[in-house]
């Protein structure tokens, strides 16, 4: 005799298994915390060129490097096509050794020689 097959019961779909994201391991004594670089935070003093952006009064290279951003931001001196390139205007000029237009990567490294 031949047995009819059952049709078989389908299973109910497994749930998903979340699991919790593993935590970052515990700092120990012998990771210490990062401690700022003092080179940084020591305050600089402009040249005259440079003091024209952004004041006479020492300031770290941080600062510096923000005041120098907050005036290409205010005058609108980035190049709208390639915004890593910075159109000089004539008090830039002077910092920039007479070019027109540099990158902001050279810009930082033209801008510490006119730091004392």
């Amino acid at each position: 005799m031949a047995t009819a097959k059952k049709p078989e019961a389908k299973k109910p779909a497994a749930a998903k298994v979340v699991t919790a994201k593993k935590a970052a391991p515990e700092k120990t004594a012998a990771t210490p915390a990062r401690k700022p670089n003092a080179a940084f935070m020591k305050p600089m003093t402009p040249s005259a060129a440079l003091a024209t952006v952004v004041g006479t009064a020492p300031l770290p290279r941080t600062e510096v490097t923000k005041k120098v951003w907050e005036y290409i931001k205010k005058l609108d001196l980035q190049d709208p096509q390639n915004k890593r390139m910075i159109n000089a205007d004539a008090n830039l000029k002077t910092i920039f050794d007479g070019k027109a237009q540099v990158s902001m990567f050279e810009m930082t490294k033209l801008i510490s020689n006119h730091l004392k």
